[in-house]
């Protein structure tokens, strides 16, 4: 009979965990890119919400910084070898952060896997100059995205606002 009462409140305790810590992530994003059936990049992100009122670089995205939007690095996750910025990736996973500036943004892709937001340049892969472009219609979010351009490559889109980054992974 002391079995049930016992149970509950296990279950009632692990029921409020949950809440709890669900009520303080913020859900992210994903964005694929296949190469074929069986090889792949994927990202995972956190969505950031623009002030489309304010500047777009200042107290919302860091200029000359590195960042890493929503607080959390881009994770990468690629099954197939990859090449970006001359630097061939194995697979695995890895994280990304990215310096915005008025004129170009820097991909930086990361050895790293930590996703708790912390930089650290000594495990720096690559960095990479992205290209730049307006976007036809203002993002009020940060999106990450793929576009796949040619059989064996992708480009990992970061836009926002009515700027749109990019950088290009070729599979090896």
């Amino acid at each position: 009979m002391l079995r049930i009462p016992a149970i509950l409140v296990i279950n009632v305790c692990l029921f409020l965990a949950g809440t709890s810590a669900a009520q303080n992530n913020i859900a992210s994003e994903t964005a694929t890119c296949n190469f074929d059936a069986d090889r792949q990049l994927a990202t995972e992100y956190q969505p950031v919400t623009i002030n489309p009122k304010k500047p777009l670089l200042g107290r919302e995205i860091p200029a000359g910084k590195v960042w890493a939007p929503g607080g959390k690095p881009i994770t990468l996750f690629t099954n197939t070898p990859v090449e970006i910025g001359g630097q061939k990736l194995t697979p695995g996973a890895y994280t990304m952060f990215v310096i915005p500036n008025a004129k170009q943004w820097t991909l930086i892709v990361s050895k790293s896997t930590d996703t708790s937001g912390k930089y650290d340049e000594n495990m720096d892969l690559v960095r990479v100059p992205m290209d730049s472009g307006e976007l036809p219609a203002p993002e009020p979010e940060l999106k990450v995205s793929f576009g796949h351009i040619a059989p064996d490559q992708c480009n990992l889109r970061v836009d926002v606002a009515s700027v749109g980054n990019w950088a290009v992974f070729k599979e090896r």
